[in-house]
């Protein structure tokens, strides 16, 4: 759930999540909590020259102005494991004004910049303490003599500097803070400006986060020389900042709260049992697992929009991150507080436990910022106007060996006849190119990245294997040399066409009840039982099949898996109709099938281990391709469709959906750039196969509606498009059991009770 995709990065998490168990232990949290300036003073004695010692102020600036020589991402992480201890005082928004203005020095240009290097410096160094504020701001009561026209739409310029009035909203660390930037000016014309505290007014609110002091700001006619109006500044790159570090400690909380959650389920006991084996509370911590994920996700790639070249101006591209990160982090830390306060019960909602202290603080983040419906409407406006985040993977220059070799011998293939394309491929393992030669080439995660690239380049299309994909990693592992010989290169030519025999009537996510059986014959088995939701069967020349060899057996023991030839006597294929009118699916009943010794995969009884290499392979494949037609892109083109005028209300709604479809798609650029690092995947992989059948589902039903009365005609593509996606929430396993799995396997929750007799 962590932001970290690198080993240094896990490092620099792991550095700063013991010093500040050290540092800031629960106890002193508390202190922060019962003291009458919510921590500003621990934060100013105690917390900020450790910070400081640890050069945890200064990661993301230049050593020039007394940093660490980092970026964004770097801050980013240190943020989150900051967020998850807790850390009272003016860590967050001191880094804030400190990123602000280093932005505000690289874009100065010829303006002197000096006093803003000094502040930066002072604020790096632990001997200043930092605010901005994010809310309406001052107001321009005059210029100073010689001021100008302000640079990008600035109240004023810099020649005499500006007179500023009024009062700003609530401002995050203000009555700690030594210097404050502010926005002054009209809506569509405002500045920012450095303000010492000592200078204006600060008058303490009682903030909803009980660990940091927040304040409003009343300056009377203050005059602010011209070196302290932040030359080139758009408001934008600062509300960007803004998004992406409250993101990145938003992910801290809601990771906390997942791993608080999952850890009392286990051992808080209810009825006889853990509460944890319950199937509602185990989904509900599977759930907020889901949008740490996210937020994770999210909140990465806004950091490294600003350290890939979001540069100083104005950027939709950048911008469109960090509103994602906005909408995604910060919902998801509300939502998984919340949700831990409802695992932890009675105790979650006493003043002792914290968990009323990290759900103040998520709250108190997405207020400051603005709120989640905004961001997302913004979000949609972005995405309407072209605005887009890559999704490739950049690779090391040890790739570039790799990339040399994979061209030449892609190029050779392409200057054959299309017609020997796909047995030339098969033939170099390049179809599947992760699996062991010959079959495929025992490539590296970062080889199989370089292959794909270099096969697009070249215009090469591998075979489509449909089912075929998951067969040919079980062959591999446990077919015989003869098997392999027999089945595998027609399979990977795409000439050999599958389909699976394993979901029964009575026995579909749970595949160990399964009821087929097969017996003993004169040189092999006679297979006997009813298979259902089966695809392709109508056009499969073989099949894989799971049968109970020993009824006897426990139920996990006792199956074998079969390769069965569908021109078999005794099989007969009946369609079935679905919702949509269409037959896609179909049952196959299977009377007394002679199926031979040598079409036994594996040892005999033994075959769910097998069947689970199947099913591993089946989730891989669909999490890689989730929209089917019903994704972002289509999303959009519908809205583009509609004009100009589409409201609040439909903003906000595609916005959401944009902000969670481009999630998903991070989560897999986040597997393969783990893979690459060697760092482990963790949950990721099924995550994104969860959210992504969900989401597929949600963005065909807002296109339908988006179509209005037109909704109620049937044969329209978003009308069969709601249809459809019913479907996705139970192939290749159900919602529910996904649930499970990712409560089980990867919070470690109790698993169901087995079974009676």
């Amino acid at each position: 759930m962590a932001l970290p995709l690198t080993e240094e990065h896990l490092d620099l998490a792991g550095s700063v999540r013991g010093w500040a168990g050290r540092i800031a232990p629960r106890q002193t949290v508390r202190s922060a909590v019962e003291a009458d300036d919510h921590g500003a003073g621990l934060y100013r004695d105690i917390l900020r020259p450790g910070l400081a010692g640890q050069g945890l102020l200064g990661l993301h600036l230049p050593e020039a102005l007394g940093g660490q020589g980092f970026g964004l991402p770097e801050l980013a992480v240190a943020a989150e494991e900051l967020g998850r201890a807790l850390l009272p005082g003016g860590y967050l928004p001191t880094v804030l004004a400190s990123a602000v203005l280093v932005n505000a020095i690289a874009g100065a240009g010829d303006a002197s910049t000096g006093p803003l290097e000094s502040m930066a410096k002072g604020l790096a160094a632990g001997s200043l303490t930092g605010a901005v504020g994010l809310g309406p701001g001052l107001t321009t009561a005059g210029q100073q003599p010689g001021a100008g026209p302000g640079q990008d739409g600035g109240a004023a310029g810099q020649a005499g500097g500006l007179v500023v009035d009024g009062t700003s909203g609530p401002v995050l660390g203000a009555c700690a803070a030594d210097l404050l930037i502010l926005p002054a000016g009209e809506a569509t014309r405002r500045s920012w400006v450095v303000v010492d505290a000592g200078d204006v007014e600060i008058t303490p609110v009682d903030g909803l986060d009980l660990t940091r002091p927040v304040g409003r700001v009343t300056a009377r006619g203050l005059r602010v020389p011209a070196e302290r109006v932040l030359p080139g500044l758009p408001e934008d790159l600062v509300h960007s900042l803004a998004a992406t570090l409250f993101g990145a400690e938003a992910c801290g909380l809601a990771d906390w709260a997942v791993a608080t959650a999952a850890d009392y389920a286990k051992v808080r006991h209810q009825f006889g049992r853990p509460i944890g084996q319950f199937q509602a509370v185990k989904h509900r911590c599977a759930r907020m697992l889901t949008q740490a994920e996210q937020a994770a996700a999210a909140v990465w790639d806004a950091a490294r929009a600003h350290q890939d070249g979001g540069g100083t101006g104005s950027s939709p591209d950048r911008d469109f991150a960090a509103c994602v990160a906005a909408v995604v982090a910060l919902d998801a830390a509300v939502s998984c507080t919340h949700e831990c306060i409802q695992v932890l019960g009675g105790i979650g909602y006493t003043w002792e436990h914290d968990a009323h202290l990290y759900y103040r603080r998520a709250l108190s983040l997405r207020a400051l910022l603005g709120g989640s419906a905004g961001e997302a409407g913004r979000v949609a406006r972005l995405a309407l106007a072209g605005a887009r985040r890559p999704l490739g993977v950049d690779l090391p220059a040890e790739a570039d060996p790799v990339r040399a070799r994979v061209r030449e011998e892609l190029a050779a293939i392409a200057r054959t006849a299309p017609s020997n394309h796909a047995e030339r491929l098969a033939a170099g393992g390049w179809v599947t190119p992760h699996l062991p030669r010959p079959w495929g080439r025992e490539a590296s995660p970062l080889e199989q990245v370089v292959i794909a690239q270099e096969l697009r380049a070249a215009g090469l299309r591998p075979p489509g294997l449909g089912i075929g994909a998951w067969v040919v990693p079980a062959l591999v592992k446990y077919g015989t040399a003869g098997q392999q010989q027999r089945f595998l290169p027609a399979t990977l030519r795409g000439e050999t066409v599958w389909c699976q025999l394993f979901s029964e009537p009575g026995a579909g996510s749970d595949l160990a009840g399964l009821s087929t059986r097969a017996e003993r014959a004169a040189g092999g088995w006679r297979l006997t039982g009813q298979k259902v939701w089966t695809s392709l069967a109508k056009h499969a020349s073989w099949a894989i099949c799971v049968a109970r060899t020993d009824p006897g057996a426990p139920r996990h023991d006792g199956i074998t898996y079969f390769l069965v030839d569908m021109a078999s006597p005794g099989i007969t294929v009946r369609p079935l109709r679905e919702m949509t009118g269409d037959s896609l699916f179909n049952e196959v009943f299977l009377d007394d099938v002679f199926v031979p010794d040598d079409l036994v995969v594996g040892e005999v009884n033994n075959g769910w281990r097998i069947a689970r290499t199947t099913l591993a392979n089946e989730r891989v494949s669909l999490a890689q391709s989730w929209t089917f037609g019903c994704g972002t892109a289509d999303l959009l083109e519908v809205l583009a469709g509609l004009g100009e005028d589409l409201g609040p209300a439909v903003l906000e709604r595609a916005g959401r959906l944009v902000c969670e479809g481009h999630a998903i798609d991070l989560l897999g650029v986040r597997v393969t750039l783990k893979q690459l690092s060697g760092t482990e995947p963790g949950a990721t992989g099924s995550v994104r196969k969860l959210l992504g059948m969900r989401h597929a589902q949600q963005v065909a039903e807002e296109c339908w509606a988006l179509m209005g009365p037109e909704g109620a005609v049937a044969d329209t593509r978003w009308a069969r498009a709601a249809l459809f996606t019913r479907a996705l929430t139970i192939g290749g396993g159900t919602t529910d059991i996904q649930l499970n799995i990712i409560g089980e396997r990867i919070l470690g929750l109790p698993r169901d009770p087995a079974p009676g007799p």
